[in-house]
């Protein structure tokens, strides 16, 4: 994937530039830098995640593209509660599959957005993994997960093909 596929993934999801919104999860930072390009210059990111390797990698490919964002870098497993201001949005982007029971996640992740925010999910498409992908779930899946956590208004936003599991969607869900 490139960064153009990872904007587009999100993008129908990121409707308002200069928002404050965090990527749980967000590893080598893909989707954290697909994020800067559409929130723009007044927008705010939490990028979370317990590598920290992965978070200074990241640090350097967002000073290098997109020097006017505002970051913040936090060390930490988002499956805790974090210390976060109230988000426009969430962007959960081939993180939740690394959980087995997501409801703590998801309940979590409802209590850190403002009423009307966004939550946008990018998964693979199949409910059985392998080493990489332990536990992913089909778009179907994550509208009932979705609906039990309060979460509203769900809507399949895109979807990319790959060899691997089915392909990957993105969804966006309201809180």
């Amino acid at each position: 994937m490139e960064h153009n596929d990872h904007v587009r993934l999100i993008r129908k999801g990121v409707s308002t530039p200069g928002s404050v919104w965090a990527d749980l999860g967000s590893g080598w930072g893909a989707f954290t830098l697909a994020l800067a390009d559409l929130l723009g210059p007044g927008g705010r990111i939490y990028s979370v995640d317990k590598n920290s390797g992965s978070l200074r990698e990241q640090e350097q490919a967002m000073r290098a593209r997109f020097p006017q964002i505002n970051v913040q870098y936090i060390n930490a497993d988002f499956t805790r509660r974090l210390a976060l201001p109230p988000l426009d949005g969430i962007v959960m982007a081939n993180s939740l599959h690394f959980i087995r029971k997501k409801d703590d996640v998801l309940k979590l992740a409802h209590s850190y957005l403002r009423p009307g925010g966004h939550f946008v999910l990018v998964e693979y498409n199949a409910d059985s993994g392998n080493p990489w992908v332990p536990y992913p779930f089909t778009y179907s899946i994550w509208e009932s997960m979705a609906q039990r956590n309060h979460f509203n208004n769900t809507t399949l936003l895109e979807r990319y093909p790959s060899r691997f599991l089915n392909g990957m969607y993105s969804a966006l869900s309201v809180r």
